[in-house]
């Protein structure tokens, strides 16, 4: 399995950094304190609910910085801007937690969670079955799974045991082949990025080009390259209305306001 060579690099340092995680936490002590977590608030069910309403399901995303554009937030305050989400009518949130490439915190999520009642997915690279536990210890009600990093197997796997624990479960695929891997998958949310990890473009064609290959009532949520009302009606008429979006949120001032200007058509 080939990846592209930023996801490699930050895959062999994540792989490192779990190593150095374990030996300050057990897999035997993280598992009880995973399950010994409040119940998870419904991250899938929250999307339906908009989905079935015929609006916009919005996945709000909480990040600082990425490896392609350096900081992206610098007064950055996850609380506030979850509360502001939150208000502008969001279903549920993103909240980044690596730290090497995206300058993230599993902070970051408790505080967010904290400050609102949406359900939260951990955006982070899970190579190891130690951090879906960890994921759920710090009140992840969703895990992403990036299928061009991890083999069939431990997409398998990893579902499985996020299942397990009461978490979703979003599977994010670049294109037709990673698509086949991750159908197969059951109970699983599908994530389209349309960024391509070799280049960093971003096109939403990526997304329309798969969907004739997604069987009916698999949830598809397209991630990336939303930046106008355009955009979204674009996905609306082609039976896509669940958005990940966090950079075009995450520059303006009030990350919330600018949410409900770009969805209010749909909300």
């Amino acid at each position: 399995m080939s990846m592209p060579t930023i996801l490699n690099t930050i895959v062999e340092r994540k792989r490192e950094e779990v190593t150095e995680r374990q030996a300050a936490m057990s897999m035997q002590e993280v598992i009880t304190k995973a399950r010994h977590t409040e119940k998870t608030r419904g991250f899938a069910k929250h999307l339906e609910a908009r989905t079935e309403a015929h609006q916009a399901a919005i996945i709000a995303e909480i990040k600082k910085a990425s490896p392609s554009k350096g900081v992206i937030r610098k007064h950055f305050d996850p609380a506030s801007i979850a509360r502001s989400y939150e208000k502008a009518g969001a279903s549920c949130l993103s909240v980044l937690t690596d730290r090497d490439f995206f300058q993230g915190s599993e902070r970051y999520l408790l505080e967010a969670r904290s400050a609102c009642a949406l359900p939260v997915l951990r955006k982070d690279f899970i190579v190891d079955p130690w951090q879906i536990y960890e994921s759920r210890m710090i009140g992840a009600d969703c895990i992403l799974l990036i299928a061009a990093c991890l083999t069939d197997g431990e997409l398998q796997e990893f579902s499985s045991t996020a299942l397990d624990l009461g978490m979703d479960v979003l599977v994010e695929v670049h294109g037709a082949d990673e698509l086949q891997r991750a159908l197969p998958l059951e109970g699983t949310l599908l994530g389209i990025n349309n960024r391509n990890l070799h280049t960093f473009e971003v096109t939403l064609d990526n997304t329309y080009s798969l969907l004739s290959d997604i069987p009916e009532g698999r949830k598809v949520i397209t991630e990336s390259g939303i930046h106008t009302l355009k955009d979204v009606d674009s996905m609306f008429s082609k039976g896509v209305n669940s958005f990940l979006v966090g950079e075009a949120f995450m520059r303006q001032k009030d990350p919330g306001a600018e949410l409900k200007k770009l969805f209010n058509k749909y909300l």
